[in-house]
């Protein structure tokens, strides 16, 4: 008897046309990304084209939508490797209905929606509180530091910076001198000059710069010579705020009386601000600094998260400094922001943080509002207490935290946020941005805050199915 297999012809042609229903299980992610974004009010995709119908047809927002939670999903951000996809892999094409939008399309797509995309964290977290997934009982935050789409060697100082500005201008001048001559290079066009088309010129020159200020939440220039000028001009911006702050201080202390009617003691020992900014400045990403990590320094941003028992994050935020210092209380505040956007007005049950957001007066605030806070005052990295920690509420803190109850609940702050930042970081391969600038990190980090969401969304049903 002959061996059976099942045939494999691939020259059969298709009887009937095929069903994209069939390509995929009922249970499969994408077929639940697909159903989630159906949902939602995607108003704010749809208003930035045209309503005329004019133009070349654009790919649907909401299927762009879907393509990119897919794939952020599953731990894939590269618009080239998002475009291979979705014509190797099954599930994109079934999302994509068998179209394959090329990585231009998908990057200026990200670029273009870029604060829409951010909005979509708070639409998945409605889907989670109407899954009674976003319970405010205990609520974690905690902050890691995540790769900026930049490296630590493009650092500069000021010298440096304005050494490269005129390395580069002498380079352009001589490329000028080389193409034109003796020319000036700038003489105008025969269409430009009349008065009339020096007028149009000049009335096009106003409505570009009029945009650009419209739109200025400072993206970060393609160029690299416009890169080194914006970097330039911060570290010019942050010397004057320096030189401002020493004058004023200097006058405050020369008035010899303090705030509160006292007078000063012995005059304060004199400082001469540097004539040049002393500090430094990425030219690849400026607002993206030098943070501080476990193993080292990394040239990136501290992403924040507020996550709750159920590992739900519900509240995702960024910012450049290296400490988790100061930054409790805002946290605190969009997660409350962002629950009751959610339509949970409750507050959080107790919140709790590791050593490093350890800040008395916003502690004391949040409590103020009926939120216990647990936060210890010992990072556990040294033998005793700090210095002139003792006493009054750092002893108090240590007592709730040694007691059964407070030692329980704080327990839960490593099996909530950390597994968060494993799974994205780790099994998604998600560590690094691959946008610049603070507005564009920060999109990109609640998208992909909002996407960890939506597997738990997808797990948690799952689950409830085969219960």
């Amino acid at each position: 008897m002959a061996q059976n297999f099942i045939a494999c012809d691939r020259e059969q042609e298709l009887l009937l046309p095929p069903s994209l229903r069939e390509w995929l299980p009922e249970g499969h992610l994408a077929w639940f990304v697909i159903d989630a974004v159906a949902q939602w009010d995607l108003a704010g995709f749809y208003g930035a084209y045209r309503a005329d119908g004019h133009g070349r047809a654009a790919h649907d927002p909401a299927m762009m939508v879907a393509l990119l939670l897919y794939c952020y999903a599953i731990g894939e951000r590269s618009s080239r490797r998002i475009e291979r996809r979705c014509v190797e892999d099954v599930a994109c094409r079934v999302i994509c209905a068998n179209r394959a939008p090329d990585h231009t399309t998908i990057a200026r797509f990200r670029q273009r929606h870029e604060v829409a995309l951010a909005e979509l964290f708070g639409e998945v977290l409605a889907l989670c509180a109407e899954a009674g997934l976003a319970q405010v009982g205990v609520i974690a935050i905690d902050g890691t530091k995540v790769h900026a789409n930049a490296s630590q060697h493009a650092n500069r100082d000021y010298e440096r910076l304005a050494r490269e500005i005129l390395e580069e201008a002498d380079a352009v001048d001589a490329a000028e001198d080389e193409q034109f001559g003796e020319a000036r290079g700038d003489e105008l066009p025969p269409e430009l000059a009349t008065s009339q088309g020096r007028r149009g010129w000049l009335r096009e020159a106003k409505r570009r710069l009029e945009e650009k200020r419209d739109g200025e939440a400072r993206p970060i220039p393609h160029s690299r010579p416009e890169r080194l000028r914006e970097s330039k001009r911060r570290l010019e911006e942050e010397h004057r705020v320096e030189c401002q702050a020493n004058t004023d201080y200097e006058a405050y202390r020369a008035r010899g009386v303090m705030r509160d009617g006292r007078r000063f003691g012995a005059p304060p020992k004199p400082f001469q601000p540097p004539e040049t900014p002393a500090g430094k400045v990425n030219v690849t990403d400026p607002d993206s600094r030098n943070v501080k990590t476990p193993r080292g320094y990394v040239q990136g941003y501290n992403a924040q998260a507020a996550v709750n028992e159920r590992q739900i994050v519900v509240a995702a935020e960024i910012n450049a400094d290296s400490p988790d210092f100061g930054h409790l209380e805002p946290m605190v505040d969009a997660a409350r922001t962002e629950l009751a956007a959610a339509g949970i007005t409750e507050k959080p049950g107790v919140v709790v943080a590791d050593a490093g957001y350890w800040h008395q007066a916003q502690m004391e605030s949040i409590v103020s509002q009926g939120i216990p806070v647990l936060v210890p005052p010992d990072a556990g990295k040294r033998k005793g207490t700090r210095p002139g920690w003792d006493g009054g509420p750092y002893a108090f803190m240590r007592n709730v935290l040694e007691t059964t109850l407070g030692n329980t609940l704080y327990r839960k702050r490593q099996a909530t946020v950390e597994p968060m930042f494993a799974n994205t970081k780790f099994n998604r391969r998600i560590d690094r941005f691959q946008r610049r600038g603070r507005s564009a990190c920060r999109s990109e980090w609640r998208l992909i805050t909002a996407t960890h969401n939506l597997l738990k969304l997808h797990k948690h049903q799952i689950a409830t199915a085969t219960a």
